[in-house]
C-alpha cells in the first residue's frame, strides 16, 4: 500500500476541480446575472412559476441537489427527469415556469427533446453547458457557459470536474437569488423546521418558560414566600429552581436561584425565611433580550455553568425564563 501515492492522486483531483471553479469565477459573465433576475421574476411577487431543473445522468443528479438548494432557500423548485418527461411529467411544466437544464455537451438527446417541447409552450430556458454554441445553448434564453475544463478522472472520461463546476454554478445562482431577495434568518428557518438547522434558528421566546412555570415575585416578598412559590409550581409546568424579582412596572430588578439560597443559609442561618428577597437576590443579573436565538442562551448558560436565565424585552421588562433542562431536551447542549 502506497499511501503517499494515493494521497497525491486524491489531491490532484481536488486541485483540478478546484482550479476549474476558480477559473470560471474569473470569467463568469452577464448570463449568470440575467439568470438570477429571471428566476426572481419567475418565482417572486404574484408569479406562481417554479424553477424546473433537469439533466441526464450525473448532471441530473447534480440538478436534483441544485433544485433542493433553491427550494430550501425560498425559491420554489423541483427536478424532472428528461427521459421520463414525455411519459406524463411534461404536464408539470407550465409557461410560467423557467427550466434550468444541465448538460456539459449541450447535445444530450433527451434534453434536446425536452427543450423542444417547453419552447413551444413558451417556457423560458436557462442552461448550464460548456458552450452557448451547442444545441442546448442556442435554444436557451440564457446560457451560462462553464467551458471545457479537463475531467479529473484519470481516464478523462467520468464526469467529475464538469459536474463539480455545474454544482458550484447552481449554488452561485441559488445563493445570489437568496441574497437579492433579502431572505431573513427567520424565513430561512421556516424552510428548515427540523434538525440542526431548525434548532440553530429557534428564538428564546419559543423555548422560554412563562406563566406559572416562571415564578415572579416582588422585592418585598420574604424568602419563605419565594421558596413556597417555587415549590408550588407543578412539575407538569416545568418547575425551575429560580424566581425573577420585578418592580411595579414588571422591570427585572433581581434574580434568586438555588445557589443564592444555599449561600444565604450559610450566612444567615435560621433567620433566613423572614428576610426580604431583596436582601439576598442577585442584583443586575445577566439577561438575554427577547428576539435572540436559543443557541445564544445555551452558550451563556454553558459558559457560566448556570441553570436558568431571565429573558427581558428592550425596556428591561421580564418576559420569561429559560432553563437549561429545556435546552438539553431540544438538543442544544
Amino acid at each position: 500500500m502506497d499511501i503517499e501515492a494515493d494521497l497525491d492522486s486524491a489531491r490532484e483531483v481536488l486541485v483540478t476541480e478546484g482550479q476549474a471553479i476558480l477559473d470560471l469565477a474569473e470569467c463568469l459573465g452577464e448570463p449568470l446575472a440575467l439568470a438570477v433576475n429571471l428566476v426572481i421574476e419567475t418565482t417572486g411577487g404574484e408569479k406562481k412559476g417554479r424553477v424546473v431543473v433537469t439533466g441526464m445522468g450525473k448532471a441530473g443528479i447534480v440538478g436534483q441537489k441544485i433544485s433542493a438548494t433553491l427550494a430550501s432557500t425560498g425559491t420554489p423548485s423541483w427536478s424532472i427527469h428528461p427521459a421520463e418527461a414525455p411519459h406524463g411529467d411534461l404536464g408539470r411544466i407550465t409557461p410560467d415556469d423557467v427550466i434550468l437544464a444541465l448538460s456539459k455537451s449541450g447535445e444530450t438527446a433527451e434534453i434536446s427533446r425536452l427543450i423542444g417541447y417547453v419552447k413551444r409552450i413558451g417556457t423560458r430556458v436557462i442552461s448550464i453547458t460548456s458552450t452557448k454554441g451547442s444545441t442546448l445553448g442556442r435554444y436557451s434564453d440564457i446560457a451560462i457557459e462553464i467551458g471545457d475544463a479537463p475531467e479529473a478522472c484519470p481516464l478523462g472520461l467520468a464526469p467529475s470536474t464538469s459536474t463539480t463546476v455545474m454544482l458550484a454554478v447552481g449554488d452561485a445562482l441559488a445563493l445570489t437569488v437568496l441574497k437579492k431577495r433579502g431572505l431573513s434568518r427567520e424565513q430561512f428557518a421556516g424552510f428548515h423546521p427540523g434538525g440542526a438547522l431548525g434548532r440553530a434558528l429557534i428564538k428564546v421566546e419559543e423555548v422560554m418558560r412563562t406563566g406559572e412555570a416562571n415564578v415572579v415575585v416582588s422585592p418585598g416578598d420574604t424568602i419563605g414566600d419565594v421558596i413556597s412559590a417555587i415549590s408550588g409550581v407543578p412539575n407538569s409546568s416545568g418547575r425551575a429552581g429560580a424566581a425573577c424579582v420585578v418592580d411595579g412596572n414588571c422591570r427585572l430588578v433581581g434574580f434568586f436561584t438555588d445557589g443564592d439560597l444555599r449561600r444565604s443559609l450559610q450566612k444567615h442561618g435560621g433567620d433566613l425565611l423572614s428576610m426580604p428577597i431583596s436582601d439576598v437576590m442577585t442584583k443586575s443579573p445577566t439577561t438575554l433580550e427577547a428576539g435572540r436565538l436559543a443557541v445564544d442562551a445555551s452558550k451563556i448558560l454553558e459558559d457560566h455553568k448556570w441553570d436558568e436565565m431571565p429573558i427581558v424585552d428592550a425596556d428591561g421588562r421580564l418576559v420569561g425564563l429559560i432553563d437549561v433542562q429545556d435546552l438539553l431536551h431540544l438538543g442544544f447542549m
